[in-house]
């Protein structure tokens, strides 16, 4: 079984991840990580943070040549913002300078303080941010490296930015290039058009937008997760990892809240059967049935909120003297969905990676070779 552990705060010196599980002989590219990062420091919108940091991650244990060795895998990934905050943020001693005493609407500032007893929310703040989801793309980045072998793909993009829809045919043989390409994700040029000059009016008001985001997971074999138990179900766990990620306020599998809306009829996706191999004449479950893979691809939507960082700040209260204020302002984008769809495809990565080990386990590739072509043999001939 999968797990990792993350650490580090936003101006902090570094953020940390330790991966446990991944099995032995296993090979792990350091660039496809990289890749990853680099992906979710782009998008239209983005604040001046990006023009600090250029994430790059360092492998420290648990590689060898290349080659996973069984043993928990650490990596780091450096803040490079951490020469401009090191006596503010400093472990042994801190100069208490730019703290915070008025929490911002809509993010942990308030609660946290009351939680952990803190009375400078820049120890909440920190912690809380965003900035956390680039050690989750580096660990989706990693697991993603153990399945795609076996023939799975991952492919993301932008479904809306604030109102703005993308119309593109999403079957079209080049669309998810064209997203990638895309500075907010979209399929459709002139749909993006839209969703730019959309985010290029949020920004100049002072506000921020959110939108919606989706992954799709093709190449998987029916029967990963589980109807046995609750907290096997492979759905249930996509949606805790999306649902976990800064921002979240919302998931789908597949249809997700319209099949609410539907009769069965239009809902339930029909069976078939061709060339010794069954089939859905359509996806609406987005591939996960009782809990379990279908065979068909795995279709994972999330929704964001709008940052709740605004340049023209909401009403707050002092957490000192109770005296109401304007809610602190800390450096922010106007619009990260597009990154965001690039942390729920790292969250989803994760989440089927630790699947796939769960049913092929092994100590090594070889292994878990074996019993995924066993398994793969055996419903050939179900």
């Amino acid at each position: 079984m999968l797990r990792y552990f993350t650490a580090g705060e936003t101006h902090g010196k570094c953020l940390t991840v330790i991966i446990e599980g991944v099995p032995a002989g296993f090979r792990i590219s350091l660039d496809e990580i990289n890749e990853q990062l680099a992906r979710r420091q782009k998008g239209y919108g983005r604040g001046g943070r990006m023009l600090i940091e250029k994430d790059k991650a360092e492998i420290l244990s648990g590689v060898r040549g290349g080659i996973s060795l069984g043993s928990p895998i650490a990596m780091r990934i450096e803040n490079r913002d951490w020469e401009n905050w090191s006596e503010i943020m400093g472990t042994e001693d801190s100069n208490g300078e730019k703290s915070v005493e008025f929490p911002r609407p809509g993010h942990a500032d308030l609660s946290g303080g009351m939680k952990y007893d803190h009375h400078d929310l820049r120890n909440v703040l920190e912690r809380a941010s965003a900035r956390e989801t680039a050690a989750r793309v580096a660990v989706g980045a990693l697991a993603r490296q153990i399945v795609e072998p076996f023939g799975v793909e991952f492919l993301s993009r932008v479904v809306s930015i604030g109102d703005v829809t993308d119309t593109a045919d999403t079957s079209a043989p080049d669309f998810y290039e064209k997203a990638a390409a895309s500075p907010v994700g979209f399929g459709d040029d002139a749909a993006a058009k839209r969703a730019m000059e959309y985010i290029d009016n949020i920004k100049a008001n002072g506000e921020s937008c959110g939108g919606v985001v989706e992954t799709t997971v093709k190449g998987l074999p029916a029967g990963l997760g589980s109807y046995v138990h609750y907290d096997r179900k492979l759905d249930a766990r996509l949606a805790f990892a999306v649902m976990s990620i800064q921002a979240i306020k919302g998931v789908e599998i597949g249809m997700g809240f319209e099949a609410a809306r539907r009769p069965g009829s239009e809902v339930h996706d029909e069976i078939a059967y061709t060339d010794g191999a069954f089939f859905r004449l359509t996806n609406n479950a987005g591939g996960i049935e009782g809990g379990m893979t279908n065979g068909e691809p795995v279709t994972v939507r999330a929704a964001m909120k709008p940052i709740p960082t605004l340049y023209n700040p909401l009403r707050t209260v002092s957490i000192k003297d109770k005296t109401e204020h304007n809610a602190s302002v800390e450096r922010s984008d106007a619009c990260a969905v597009p990154a965001c769809a690039v942390v729920v495809e790292a969250a989803a990565a994760f989440e089927i990676a630790n699947a796939f080990t769960e049913k092929f386990g092994g100590d090594c590739k070889a292994d878990i070779e074996a019993a995924y072509n066993a398994y793969m043999e055996r419903i050939r001939n179900y």
